[in-house]
C-alpha cells in the first residue's frame, strides 16, 4: 500500500530552518530516520521508503508555498494515491509551537499553501498535520513570523517535536488516520 506525504515550504537557502518550512523539516526527519535521501524530480524534491510493509512517498514541493496544489495534484496522480492516503504536512500559527493536530479535512486557516491546494483539489476533504508554529508577534509582523528562525528555546526542543512527527507520520501509513488522530493531536 503506497501513501504520499507532502511537506510544505519555500524552497532555497533563504528559507532553510524558517518556520514555514517546517513541512520540509518533518519530511528530512522522517528521511533521516529511514536512510533515505532526497533526489530533485518533477515539482519539488522526492525520497522513497518503507515503513511496516507500507511504501511511503514524501515530496517536498520546488513551487514555492502559495502554489503547492500543483505539486500536490501531480505526485496524487503519478503515484495514484488517493486523497485519504495522502497527508499534507505544514506550519501552524493558532498553535502553540510544537503542538501537532491532525485532521481529515478542514478550513485553510488563512494558510495560502492550504489554500492553494483545497483550489486545485476542489475540495478540503484531504488528511493534513498541522505543526504549532505559535504567534508571538506583534500586528503586521506574521510574515516575518513564519519566514524567520525559530528561537533558541524552540529550537533547544525542535529534535524531539520533530521525532514525534515522524513517529505521527508513521502510524498515518500503518495505523490509520483515525488512530492516529486519537495518539497524536495535541500532544
Amino acid at each position: 500500500m503506497k501513501f504520499l506525504l507532502v511537506g510544505l515550504g519555500n524552497p532555497g537557502a533563504d528559507y532553510v530552518r524558517t518556520r514555514h518550512n517546517i513541512g520540509f523539516m518533518a519530511l528530512d526527519a522522517l528521511a533521516g530516520a529511514s536512510e533515505v535521501a532526497f533526489s530533485p524530480d518533477r515539482l519539488g524534491d522526492v525520497a522513497r521508503c518503507r515503513h511496516k510493509g507500507r511504501q511511503l512517498v514524501l515530496v517536498k514541493p520546488s513551487t514555492f508555498m502559495n502554489l503547492s496544489g500543483k505539486a500536490v495534484r501531480y505526485w496524487m496522480d503519478t503515484e495514484k494515491v488517493p486523497v485519504e492516503r495522502m497527508m499534507v504536512i505544514t506550519d501552524d500559527i493558532n498553535l502553540p509551537f510544537g503542538t501537532l493536530r491532525v485532521r481529515a479535512k478542514g478550513n485553510d486557516g488563512g494558510h495560502n499553501g492550504l489554500k492553494d491546494i483545497q483550489s486545485v483539489l476542489g475540495s478540503s476533504a484531504y488528511p493534513r498535520l498541522r505543526f504549532g508554529v505559535g504567534a508571538d508577534f506583534g500586528p503586521g509582523r506574521q510574515i516575518d513570523h513564519v519566514l524567520g528562525r525559530f528561537s533558541d528555546q524552540e529550537e533547544s526542543a525542535l529534535g524531539e517535536r520533530l521525532e514525534r512527527t515522524t513517529a505521527l507520520m508513521q502510524s498515518f501509513a500503518f495505523a490509520g488516520l483515525q488512530r492516529t488522530m486519537n495518539t497524536f493531536n495535541n500532544t
